[in-house]
């Protein structure tokens, strides 16, 4: 072999590994860069969650509800907001099971209606409860791909992903109140 063609090997091996060094480097920013859209999508759900707790407690106590509909709502709220890790998807389960039931009973909204403070508490229930389900949906969305990228062969052969551990889905019952989802 020549020298001209040993030159032009090593170059076009040369060119090889900075294509694939870019390709990696790609593939690494764009893991990171949706850990980063996970780790805010988790922030917004919090949010919403927190959100739509502090609003069914404040329906809870605004005295518009009889004694034991508030008692019962205020403490599937208070449940929401202090559960731990491992049971917060049921507590919010729970929730949006005990807001159907209330908001859902005969005359709510007229009940509510006729109370000072009672448009405004609908109007924010109904916020409330339909971002949860638009921060989850979007959650899931996030952990979906990023579960994708993390599977991918080059990420788990060059651990791109580090050492975290596969993102969990969110999974709750947030279906909404009837009487506001045909709104």
């Amino acid at each position: 072999m020549t020298a001209i063609s040993i030159l032009g090997v090593v170059l076009a091996l040369l060119a090889l590994l900075a294509l694939a060094s870019v390709y990696v480097s790609w593939r690494a920013g764009r893991l990171d860069r949706l850990h980063i859209r996970l780790e805010t999508a988790q922030a917004a759900l919090d949010a919403a969650l927190l959100r739509r707790a502090g609003v069914s407690l404040e329906l809870a106590g605004s005295r518009v509800l009889d004694p034991a509909t508030s008692l019962v709502l205020a403490a599937a709220a208070h449940e929401a907001r202090t559960a731990g890790p491992d049971e917060r998807e049921h507590a919010e389960s729970d929730l949006s099971k005990t807001l159907r039931a209330v908001v859902d009973q005969e005359r709510f909204k007229e009940k509510l209606a006729e109370h000072p403070a009672g448009p405004e508490l609908i109007k924010e229930l109904d916020t409330a409860v339909t971002k949860v389900v638009y921060s989850r949906r979007f959650f899931n969305n996030a952990v979906a791909v990023t579960r994708t990228a993390q599977r991918r062969w080059l990420a788990r052969t060059l651990r791109l992903a580090g050492h975290t551990e596969y993102p969990q889905f969110f999974e709750i019952d947030d279906a909404p109140p009837k009487s506001f989802a045909t709104e």
